[in-house]
């Protein structure tokens, strides 16, 4: 296989998808940072080959997914994914279905894919999350990405690659959706490790640190490395070795 598989399920959430050369019941989940186009074809085929399934979803709005970004939760798109597994799901490219029966997932999100892997965690088949350079509170604005200019880049930029109400695009602002910090008491620690860098100026740290005292989950503050993404667990060896090593 050279290229990845995609699926659609609940009629408007596409997903890429690598099957593991081994019969297995663990997966791995990718939730992504925005803007920019998702695409982790490297990551993918090497957590396959380690004995994965591996998802790449498209949040509702975005890509080629269907409805509109924000009107409901992101992390919603990824229990509906989540319970698709055990449905079944079909590759549009062959028609073949897939099933995995009880699923046991992990799910590894960056910046913005950071809330919706967390806010995940709270589902039954979830074994283990990994957040990257997560936005924690969407109320800690940094002068380099403030939401205001996010919002004007993104649809500048990208077009209809995110179709967002700005109605719903100003919810981020409540403080209450979409939001880890507003659910931190009904989260549950052992579940969930953050990595964060100390000169992140896109998502500041500073909201990781304050979660993860209050949590008191796994939490590793890097001296360096900017804004971390899913790129950073291909192409660096320590950090790939961090996130697996918890995601066992």
């Amino acid at each position: 296989m050279k290229h990845p598989l995609r699926t659609r399920i609940k009629k408007d959430i596409v997903s890429e998808f690598v099957p593991p050369s081994v019969r297995t019941s663990d997966v791995i989940i990718l939730c992504s940072g925005m803007p920019g186009y998702p695409a982790q074809s490297e990551l993918m085929f090497l957590l396959a080959k380690l004995g994965y399934w591996v998802f790449l979803p498209r949040y509702r709005g975005s890509w080629e997914s269907g409805g509109s970004l924000l009107k409901i939760s992101p992390h919603e798109d990824i229990l509906d994914l989540i319970d698709s597994l055990s449905d079944g799901f079909t590759s549009i490219w062959d028609g073949k279905v897939y099933k995995i029966n009880n699923p046991k997932v992990r799910i590894i999100g960056s910046s913005f894919g950071g809330p919706a892997a967390i806010l995940a965690s709270t589902h039954k088949n979830v074994k283990k999350v990994v957040a990257l350079s997560p936005v924690i509170d969407w109320r800690i604005e940094s002068e380099t990405e403030p939401l205001n200019k996010l919002k004007d880049f993104t649809l500048g930029a990208f077009g209809n690659g995110y179709r967002v109400n700005i109605k719903d695009w100003n919810k981020l602002k409540s403080g209450s959706f979409y939001n880890p910090i507003s659910v931190v008491g009904s989260l549950n620690k052992k579940k969930i490790y953050v990595i964060h860098a100390k000169d992140d100026d896109v998502v500041y740290p500073s909201g990781s640190i304050l979660f993860a005292e209050k949590l008191g989950c796994s939490f590793t503050l890097l001296k360096s490395g900017g804004h971390l993404s899913l790129s950073d667990i291909w192409r660096n060896a320590s950090m790939r070795k961090k996130v697996l090593e918890f995601l066992g």
